[in-house]
């Protein structure tokens, strides 16, 4: 299964439309966002194109393909207009023999880590910065933000496929690509 992985929409229309047309042309069967999709947040400006609204009508045409966590910017109120799921603090999913736990980042990150068993995946938005290293026990990913890049980066996301990573530009050109699997 292809997975795609996004984080940080922040309510911003042409950056979620953009994301959704990458989603289409990359032929992933599922989109995992990683939090923050309608608003900013006290930290953030304002993003590009902010449209809430209209980002609930971009991410509702694809509710069937979607998994969803909660960021730090996302509230019960957000729930009450999705006609999908973003209230989990996390989630769990297996790749290619390779263990993800999928989170925002604001809960559980370098400094506080869940539970992972040597070789799993870390994966978290949150920071706006791409990253993709290997912490020794464990793999950090983070495919950086749609909206709002920050420290000089792309607006980006990340590709799953067989425990291979690939961070990719909205673009759809290959930033980077890791195996996590040890192969």
């Amino acid at each position: 299964m292809k997975w795609m992985i996004a984080s940080d929409i922040h309510g911003s229309a042409p950056a979620c439309a953009a994301l959704l047309e990458r989603f289409h042309a990359e032929g992933a069967q599922r989109l995992l966002l990683l939090g923050d999709l309608l608003y900013h947040g006290p930290r953030n400006d304002l993003p590009e194109g902010y449209r809430p609204k209209e980002v609930i009508s971009l991410l509702s045409g694809v509710r069937e393909s979607l998994f969803c966590v909660r960021g730090n910017c996302d509230a019960e109120v957000d729930q009450m207009v999705l006609p999908f799921p973003i209230l989990s603090d996390m989630m769990f999913l297996c790749d290619g023999g390779v263990s993800v736990l999928a989170t925002h980042g604001h809960l559980y990150h370098e400094q506080h880590l869940p539970p992972l068993k040597k070789g799993d995946v870390l994966l978290h938005g949150h920071t706006h910065v791409p990253v993709m290293e290997n912490r020794g026990d464990y793999w950090l990913m983070n495919p950086g933000s749609v909206s709002i890049p920050k420290e000089g980066s792309a607006r980006s996301y990340l590709t799953l496929e067989d425990g291979l990573f690939t961070h990719k530009d909205l673009t759809g050109r290959v930033l980077r690509s890791l195996s996590v699997t040890g192969e």
